[in-house]
C-alpha cells in the first residue's frame, strides 16, 4: 500500500468519494434512444409544415 494507512472509516469515506465524484457509464443504448427520439421530433415538425 502506499505511504499513508487509511483506517475502515477513511476507507469508506475515499470509496464514498470516488463513487460520488466518478464520470457517468457511457450507455450506448441510452444514447441511440436518445438520438432517436430527437430524429422523431424533428421529423414530425417537418411533416407538420
Amino acid at each position: 500500500m502506499g505511504k499513508y494507512q487509511l483506517d475502515s472509516k477513511g476507507q469508506m469515506a475515499v470509496a464514498k468519494y470516488h463513487e460520488k465524484h466518478k464520470p457517468a457509464k457511457f450507455d450506448k443504448k441510452q444514447q441511440l434512444e436518445k438520438i432517436r427520439a430527437e430524429y422523431l421530433k424533428k421529423k414530425q415538425k417537418q411533416t407538420d409544415k
